[in-house]
C-alpha cells in the first residue's frame, strides 16, 4: 500500500505540455531520487502525486489510493515537504507541530503523543520553545519534516528537501532520511545535488516533461552514457576546454575542479585526435586517462541528447 504507480500521466498548461506520457512505479519502503534540469516538470508531477493538480490525462495510485478521485483518504497517507515552507514563523516549534497534529490526527491525545514523538525524532526538543521564524536553515528543514511526517504517512514527497543547507546539515538529513525509510515510509525526493542521487535506491531523470532514464546509481551509469568519459590534466585546463569545445573531437567537455571531464564516443580512436589537436594548439597535456562516469556526467548527457 506504500508505493506509487503512474500510467500515461500527463499535464498541460494551456499551450504548454509540461508533462507527458509519464510511466512509473515506486515499490514500497524505496528512496527514490527525482531529477531534471529546472522547469523539466519535476514539481508538476510531484503536485500530481499528491493529489494538489488533476492530471490532464492518464492515472496514478499512492499509497492505493486514485490521485484524482481519492484526495481525502490520499492526504491521509502521505506527507509532503515543498521548496517553501509551509511553517508559521510567529509560532514555536511545539506550536507549529501541534497545528498540523490537530489538521491530521483526529484525535488530541494521540496528537500530543505523535508531537512527542516527533519532536525527539527529528532532534528538535531542545528547540521546542523557540520561534519558528528564529531558526536557521536547517533547523527549519527540521521542523518541516516533523509537520510532514507528524501524521504517520506511508510516502512522504519531499521536493529538495536539502536546499540552501549547507553540507553538514544535508548530511543530516539525509541521516533522517534513511531512518524513516528504515521504519518502512516510501520517500519520493526531487534534488538538484548529484552526491544526493547516489544515495537514492533508484533514480529517475525527467527533461522536457518526459522520462528519459530509471534505474539503480550503478545501471545508469553503467549503461545509460552511451560514451566514455576521458579525465584531462595539464597546467593550462581552460586551454584545453577552448581547444576541444567545438572540436567534433569530443560529445562533451566541462571543467571538474582540477581535472576537465571529455565525453567521448571511443576512447582509443579519440584520445590520439585529442593529443594532436591540443598540440597544434599549443596546450600541454600531462594526464589522460579514462575514468567512470559520475551521476552528473549521465545527468548532464542525457538532458542534452533528449
Amino acid at each position: 500500500m506504500g508505493g506509487i504507480s503512474a500510467e500515461k500521466l500527463s499535464r498541460r498548461f494551456g499551450p504548454i505540455q509540461a508533462v507527458t506520457d509519464l510511466d512509473l512505479t515506486v515499490p514500497p519502503g524505496e528512496v527514490f531520487g527525482f531529477l531534471g534540469p529546472n522547469g523539466a516538470g519535476k514539481t508538476t508531477v510531484v503536485r500530481m502525486l499528491c493529489g494538489l493538480l488533476v492530471p490532464t490525462s492518464g492515472r496514478a495510485t499512492v499509497a492505493g489510493c486514485d490521485v484524482v478521485k481519492e484526495t481525502r483518504r490520499l492526504k491521509q497517507s502521505i506527507g509532503y515537504m515543498s521548496q517553501k515552507f509551509g511553517l508559521y514563523n510567529d509560532l514555536t516549534v511545539r506550536e507549529n507541530v501541534e497545528f498540523f497534529g490537530g489538521v491530521y490526527v483526529a484525535s488530541r491525545r494521540e496528537a500530543r503523543s505523535r508531537f512527542n514523538e516527533v519532536i525527539e525524532e527529528m532532534g528538535l526538543k531542545e528547540r521546542a520553545s523557540q520561534l519558528a521564524g528564529e531558526l536557521s536553515g536547517g533547523w527549519k528543514q527540521r521542523l518541516a519534516l516533523a509537520t510532514a511526517i507528524v501524521h504517520k504517512p506511508a510516502i512522504l514527497f519531499l521536493d529538495e528537501p536539502t536546499a540552501g543547507v549547507d553540507p553538514v546539515g544535508r548530511r543530516e538529513i539525509w541521516d533522517l532520511i534513511y531512518a524513516l525509510q528504515g521504519k518502512g515510509i516510501t520517500l519520493f525526493v526531487t534534488t538538484h545535488y548529484m552526491e544526493e542521487a547516489e544515495r537514492c535506491n533508484r533514480i529517475g531523470f525527467i527533461d522536457a516533461g518526459r522520462l528519459a532514464a530509471l534505474g539503480t546509481p550503478a545501471d545508469l551509469k553503467a549503461t545509460r552514457m552511451g560514451a566514455e568519459v576521458l579525465s584531462l590534466a595539464g597546467p593550462d585546463l581552460y586551454g584545453i576546454y577552448r581547444a576541444l569545445r567545438g572540436s567534433g573531437l569530443v560529445l562533451d567537455v566541462n571543467l571538474y575542479g582540477n581535472d576537465l571531464h571529455a565525453v567521448v564516443q571511443h576512447s582509443a580512436s579519440a584520445l590520439p585526435a585529442i593529443r594532436t589537436r591540443l598540440q597544434s594548439a599549443g596546450v600541454a597535456l600531462q594526464h589522460a586517462e579514462v575514468i567512470p562516469a559520475s551521476i552528473e556526467d549521465v545527468f548532464v548527457r542525457l538532458t542534452r541528447k533528449l
